[in-house]
């Protein structure tokens, strides 16, 4: 440890380069995780895809009128093989997958599931959370009134042994997962793993993985890992019901206007199918034969995807070189390097998160505010920050990783020289 002295004069160093970021006025925001505007630009011609009396989809369907709960069939198609599901297992729907996550959830606590028709919501029921991860599934499941345990994950997925021991108490009914570059953390679920999940014992029978496949298609290199065919995993351990898979559009075409998508084992479908056609009629379908349309096919979207990739990666980078020439010599903190999906988390010494996001915010640097990344807003560590790039524009993410850099060395030597 270096000599109080040797602090005293690192900490003058890092609060006179924060007092001179602060002092340049910026305003900017790494927040969350929504696509630049240039990125809405690739899906322009969404727009003019159906205009006049084009009104029909490749198999006739009358895409203005009622019908056709399960969306359409072309578009199913295109994203079946990427999502590694069979098409005739998708349902597509509106903007928004998280509506397709309350919805099933929802109908889990009301009418029980395709595995046991006794309602969730009629005694405990409790949801294990992977940390860091996602915000809006804490949000979302605290809402409808789960108790939210936390899993520790590793390099691979959640730990299995602290999963299966925790999945010893009936009331622990699912999984939150994102599999695919796992917001924020950039990890991808190993195949090892997801057997491990898929084939682990429960005392619930229905058992759920809430496999929420957002970034599967968002790679940043060219290289990179393939979706794993989840549904296929459970089937063979004996689970065919046991995953939920949700997934959409919104970080490909326009994040208002994208598809969304719901697949699970053939008895999940249907008991999808059926809850849904209670509450439902169908989804926009002309906004869904637009996207058959624009994309044509399963290459179609990749080809397109890669086009993100040639935004998103080179602001990801600075992120990157950013913290490496500012925190790696002296290790005052760690983070991932993701290939894909749309974060970076930073792990800061313990005890100081929080106090980084208020030097930042300060400095005009907005960032999600610590906790986030645990249910119930609670980092016990106060030591995780998830960065959000794609948004800003390239010099404004420079400019960003630089104050936080900038904010990370204040706090961290503010701690070191406290004791």
């Amino acid at each position: 440890m270096s000599a109080p002295s040797d602090l005293s004069s690192k900490l003058d160093e890092a609060s006179a380069a924060y007092e001179e970021f602060a002092s340049r006025g910026l305003s900017l925001d790494i927040t969350r995780g929504k696509p630049a505007p240039e990125q809405l630009d690739l899906a322009a011609g969404l727009l003019t895809a159906v205009s006049g009396d084009d009104f029909r989809s490749p198999g006739g369907v009358d895409t203005r009128n009622y019908g056709g709960l399960d969306g359409l069939i072309e578009l199913r198609e295109i994203f079946a093989p990427l999502l590694k599901v069979p098409a005739d297992q998708l349902l597509a729907g509106g903007n928004a997958s998280l509506t397709f996550m309350a919805q099933a959830l929802t109908f889990a606590l009301m009418h029980g599931t395709a595995v046991d028709d006794r309602p969730w919501g009629q005694g405990p029921h409790k949801l294990l959370c992977p940390v860091p991860g996602y915000d809006r599934h804490f949000t979302l499941a605290e809402s409808l009134g789960f108790e939210l345990l936390t899993i520790p994950m590793d390099d691979e997925g959640p730990i299995i042994s602290e999963a299966q021991r925790l999945a010893e108490d009936p009331a622990v009914k699912g999984m939150w997962l994102v599999p695919m570059y796992s917001n924020p953390t950039g990890i991808t679920v190993t195949e090892a793993r997801a057997r491990e999940l898929a084939a682990m014992p429960t005392a619930a029978p229905d058992f759920t993985l809430l496999w929420d496949n957002a970034y599967g298609v968002h790679h940043l290199r060219e290289d990179h890992p393939d979706n794993l065919d989840i549904l296929s995993l459970c089937a063979e351990a004996g689970h065919p019901e046991r995953a939920w898979v949700f997934a959409s559009t919104s970080k490909i075409t326009h994040a208002g206007a994208g598809v969304s998508f719901f697949a699970g084992g053939p008895a999940t479908v249907d008991w999808m199918r059926a809850n849904l056609g209670k509450v439902a009629i169908g989804p926009d379908k002309i906004n869904q034969l637009r996207h058959v349309r624009f994309f044509s096919d399963s290459a179609g979207v990749e080809a397109h995807m890669r086009k993100h990739a040639e935004i998103v990666a080179p602001k990801f980078d600075a992120v990157l070189k950013a913290l490496e020439d500012g925190l790696g010599a002296e290790e005052l903190a760690q983070w991932t390097s993701p290939d894909g999906g749309y974060f970076i988390t930073l792990t800061t010494m313990e005890g100081i998160a929080d106090r980084v996001v208020k030097l930042a915010g300060e400095a005009g640097v907005k960032l999600t505010p610590a906790g986030a990344t645990h249910p119930y807003g609670l980092d016990p560590h106060n030591n995780i920050i998830r960065i959000a790039p794609t948004m800003p524009t390239l010099d404004e993410v420079e400019l960003a990783a630089q104050g936080l850099v900038a904010c990370v060395r204040l706090a961290s030597y503010e701690k070191l020289l406290a004791g």
